[in-house]
């Protein structure tokens, strides 16, 4: 059985958000848990997804990464080496734009190296925090598919996605 690990960005993600929908979806799936989710280190993220993948057969988890989850599991990915089952990253932050301010410590600069585990990044053309030009650079360097799903802001529940159900979709064509 595929274990999913919900990797949330910056404040957790909430009630209303795809990844609680994800998570509430199947007893398979886990958020991993930070300890700090408004001031986060970089360091410490990737010691959290470490520790949890830890707790599975890496052959079996699919990481499930959102905004700032995404480069946190492209950092995950450089430092550990580990082979999992594969990713997927939805609108991942682009860290090194002027707008992103955040008190996030070790993220930049965001790792360009090819990812050597599946992964499938999904942007939006209208996305704040990371341009679907730079979403796609990403997505090149990690050897990772691109899909694009037009307008759809952050891909948060700001932005309507909530039951995601096309989400869900994309994530079973990696697990």
């Amino acid at each position: 059985m595929t274990n999913y690990l919900i990797v949330p960005g910056l404040g957790n993600s909430g009630e209303d958000h795809w990844q609680t929908y994800f998570e509430k979806s199947g007893s398979n799936f886990y958020r991993i848990e930070q300890q700090e989710w408004e001031k986060p280190a970089c360091k410490d993220w990737i010691e959290t997804i470490d520790k949890k993948v830890s707790e599975f057969d890496p052959s079996t988890v699919v990481l499930v990464g959102h905004s700032l989850g995404c480069s946190t599991i492209a950092h995950w990915a450089a430092a550990y080496k580990k082979q999992i089952k594969g990713a997927l990253l939805v609108a991942p932050s682009d860290l090194e734009a002027p707008q992103y301010t955040f008190p996030a410590t070790g993220f930049a600069p965001i790792p360009l190296d090819k990812i050597n585990f599946p992964t499938i990044v999904v942007a939006s053309a209208d996305d704040v925090w990371v341009s679907l030009e730079r979403a796609g650079f990403f997505a090149d360097h990690w050897g990772s598919k691109f899909i694009n799903i037009g307008n759809a802001g952050h891909i948060n529940a700001a932005s309507g996605h909530t039951n995601w159900d096309e989400g869900l979709e994309i994530l079973k064509t990696i697990g």
